[in-house]
């Protein structure tokens, strides 16, 4: 299992750091596509840690809905200001992915602010240094 949180939690920092180059770039809708994966791969190394496992593959409601439920409200894992994170950058990703409209330099900003918190507190929860 520890070999699994550890694969998560490289493919998060994989999807930030591609967020990342992708922001710099000026590749908005792409940025906002990665920082929602990079969330969703670290709540999952979340979850695996605590021993939460779903009952078939990992998606997308299942993680959010035990992240928040069980990890911060419940357990106190982690802070309550984590709260929305998935689920607004769930939305943005849909806006990117999905819709006819572009995501803003503002939004991808903003996107990758919530999105270093969210996988720096993971890593620190789970002992993985910087």
């Amino acid at each position: 299992m520890e070999h699994d949180i550890a694969i998560y939690l490289t493919k998060a920092m994989e999807s930030l750091l591609t967020a990342e180059t992708e922001s710099i770039n000026g590749r908005y809708n792409s940025c906002a596509n990665r920082c929602y994966y990079a969330c969703f791969q670290a709540a999952i190394a979340a979850l695996l840690s605590e021993g939460i496992h779903p009952t078939g593959q990992w998606n997308h409601q299942f993680v959010q809905a035990q992240f928040v439920g069980a990890l911060i409200n419940k357990r106190k894992r982690y802070e309550s200001a984590l709260r929305r994170v998935l689920s607004d950058n769930q939305s943005l990703r849909d806006k990117a992915d999905y819709r006819p409209e572009l995501v803003t330099a503002t939004q991808a900003l903003r996107a990758l602010r919530r999105t270093r918190l969210f996988v720096t507190a993971i890593r620190q929860r789970g002992g993985v240094a910087q």
